[in-house]
């Protein structure tokens, strides 16, 4: 179990003991900062851009340039299932989720992670920052995680389908691996008839029907055979060179192909494979990538496979991190976007209102993609009220219009200023979407250019027709009063 204030302060303080010394006053200064940030200081940023989230994660996976389509039928098939879907959630839990700061990352000694580190730990030495956190295993006990509360929330939020972080690249695994004792079952939680958090995730998420996304960090900087540990780890890439080390790289790919096949074996069905890590990759860390999705696939059945920033037969869609693509695309890609502005739990982050995860959605949509949004539970095991608040909110307008953002597909004329457009996927019904911003009441009218309608058309809130004209390609929508205050979709026929 977690301890109380004062314990904790003093757990932290022993594990930074030395055989004969105690820790000196400097680095006494350096713990101060420590239980500072553990403890309730918080960093707050600005959210109401995308580039806010950008700084603040302070590095962000770039999208591929090139896209190849898949060529086996099954999963096709269960492609364009998922394109019918729109909207996900992809959970973020482990380690980093204890204290409450950026996953993984503040152990990568990369130029531009140290400030990341220093900001918040001060100039602690790099290995006993690394000791301290991978310890933190020792305290990760979250008594309070259910998930089929985790489900039901997510359902009413209007999702469809789930990515689950069973290891990042910090190697913690959040599933009951044979390959190593770094495990939630392993640690304080072992006992828990819970324990293998995954297998229990993935259950409760099945049951409400939800498609089942397992994401899969290829390096792993705990493992001895990817970060050494006789020697130093400067980068985020395998710390030894490879063609001098074969026999250990071989370890390690072999490492990587059985914790991935004990996720497609034991653990149900399982629809994706989120794959994170780009740079391990051929040629340089070559871990036969090819092959192990063949392997998983003969267990899997049509999985889709999402080597993300790896273009080629293995990323079957691709993954813009917290950014949406300027251009309508008319391949399959999902933007993964923070509810917050950090992947994992942090206390006091602020959130991103209804509005603009709506907006955020609808954007998306008409260009093509899908949105899966990414929550970040507590080190308890529990999604924070502010949240759950949100995520009703999102749910209750898709309750009401998610015909115009599930099932559908993209029409050439998809943007009018902050009218969004998209179709049903018989291309012969339109929806207009007008986003509406935070803190704007709605207009008497709706303009927009092109799309014109014929016949009827109905607004989605009301479930009634409205008076529209058009002139000159230019469609006005008069709206009737008493409406709520939140983004309309507008249902017609389209004007041969």
């Amino acid at each position: 179990h977690l301890c109380d204030r004062r314990q904790r302060q003093m757990c932290i303080r022993d594990r930074f003991k030395t055989s004969k010394t105690t820790i000196s006053m400097r680095k006494m200064k350096n713990m101060k900062v420590v239980l500072s940030a553990l403890f309730g200081l918080s960093f707050s940023w600005n959210v109401c851009a995308q580039q806010s989230d950008i700084k603040d994660q302070g590095y962000v996976h770039k999208s591929s340039t090139s896209y190849e389509y898949p060529t086996d039928p099954a999963v096709l098939q269960k492609l364009d299932q998922w394109r019918d879907l729109k909207f996900g959630v992809l959970f973020h839990w482990g380690l980093y989720s204890v204290p409450g700061t950026f996953e993984s990352w503040l152990l990568c000694s990369e130029e531009k992670f140290i400030p990341r580190r220093t900001k918040i730990f001060g100039d602690m030495p790099y290995d006993d920052f690394k000791k301290w956190y991978w310890g933190l295993s020792e305290s990760f006990n979250p008594t309070k995680f259910a998930p089929e509360v985790w489900a039901d929330i997510m359902k009413d939020a209007g999702m469809k389908y789930m990515i689950f972080t069973t290891k990042h690249h910090d190697g913690f695994c959040m599933f009951d691996t044979k390959e190593t004792d770094f495990s939630i079952t392993k640690g304080p939680f072992r006992n828990n008839p819970l324990k293998d958090v995954t297998y229990q995730v993935f259950d409760a998420f099945r049951q409400k029907d939800f498609m089942i996304g397992a994401y899969f960090s290829k390096p792993d900087w705990h493992c001895n055979d990817y970060w050494s540990r006789d020697r130093a780890t400067p980068t985020r890439n395998v710390n030894y060179d490879i063609k001098l080390n074969p026999d250990k790289w071989k370890r390690f790919q072999g490492y990587t192909a059985n914790q991935i096949n004990e996720l497609m074996t034991h653990y149900g069905r399982v629809d994706l494979l989120w794959l994170d890590g780009g740079w391990v990759r051929a040629p340089k860390e070559d871990i036969k990538m090819d092959q192990i999705i063949d392997k998983a696939r003969e267990y899997q059945p049509g999985l889709i496979a999402v080597d993300r920033t790896v273009p080629g037969r293995n990323e079957n869609y691709q993954t813009p991190e917290l950014t949406i693509p300027k251009q309508q695309l008319d391949h399959p890609w999902e933007s993964c976007i923070t509810l917050t502005n950090h992947w994992g739990w942090w206390k006091d982050a602020p959130y991103k209102s209804a509005a603009q995860v709506i907006n955020i959605l609808t954007e998306i949509v008409a260009k093509g993609g899908s949105l899966v949004l990414g929550v970040g539970p507590t080190p308890e095991g529990t999604i924070e009220e502010e949240g759950i608040r949100r995520l009703k909110e999102i749910g209750q307008w898709l309750k009401i219009n998610g015909e115009a953002i599930y099932n559908t597909r993209t029409t050439p004329v998809y943007q009018s200023e902050n009218v969004w457009f998209t179709a049903n996927k018989d291309g012969k019904t339109l929806y207009a979407i007008y986003a509406l911003p935070d803190n704007v009441e709605l207009p008497q009218e709706i303009v927009w250019e092109g799309n014109e309608p014929a016949g009827k058309m109905v607004l989605l809130q009301t479930g009634r027709s409205v008076k529209y004209r058009t002139k000159d390609g230019k469609v006005t929508v008069t709206l009737p009063k008493g409406l709520k205050n939140e983004s309309l979709v507008f249902k017609f026929k389209q004007k041969l």
